[in-house]
């Protein structure tokens, strides 16, 4: 098309235009497919004819029951496919959600002192005070005193030892 813009009068009628198209195309569509359902009913259905004796319209009627059943047993198995497929279908989708995984969203770091959650989280009502080391008890450590003579000389404790080991000879 040329560079110029369309106008809006002329943008109107062409879309008013393509509208009534589109709308014919849609009657003829339903038109086609009423016609279609009639064809298919004629061709498989077709017309049971009412005249004759009792016997004829029994046998007529117990064909139609045979027809009815078996198509009601196709309806059966459909049903049960179907049911089948939405399963695994609902089974795959739940597999492609374990496989992508939950995506968490990455927190941001807040700096604040245990006093301001609480109150942020309770309120202004209750304070709460979370000076938690000033209700400790002071413990004091005590230092045990190692004994001196376990420094003393390495020697003296290996003569000691040989002396009890003589004592454990002799008896």
């Amino acid at each position: 098309m040329s560079d110029k813009k369309m106008s809006s009068s002329r943008r109107h009628h062409l879309k008013s235009l393509m509208l009534s198209i589109a709308a014919g195309w849609l009657v003829q569509e339903k038109k086609d497919l009423i016609a279609a359902k009639a064809a298919y009913m004629a061709e498989t259905c077709p017309a049971p004819s009412k005249s004759g004796d009792q016997a004829t319209l029994m046998e007529t009627c117990k064909k139609l029951q045979a027809v009815v059943d078996k198509i009601d047993e196709e309806r059966y198995d459909i049903e049960g496919k179907v049911g089948k497929a939405d399963k695994e279908i609902e089974d795959l989708r739940i597999k492609v959600v374990d496989l992508a995984g939950v995506k968490k969203p990455a927190l941001k770091k807040v700096r604040m002192s245990a006093d301001a959650m609480l109150k942020a989280l309770l309120g202004s009502k209750h304070t709460v005070n979370m000076d938690l080391r000033a209700n400790l008890k002071q413990v004091k450590k005590e230092v045990k005193e190692e004994p001196a003579e376990a420094v003393g000389d390495w020697r003296k404790n290996i003569e000691d030892k040989a002396d009890r080991k003589k004592m454990f000879e002799t008896s």
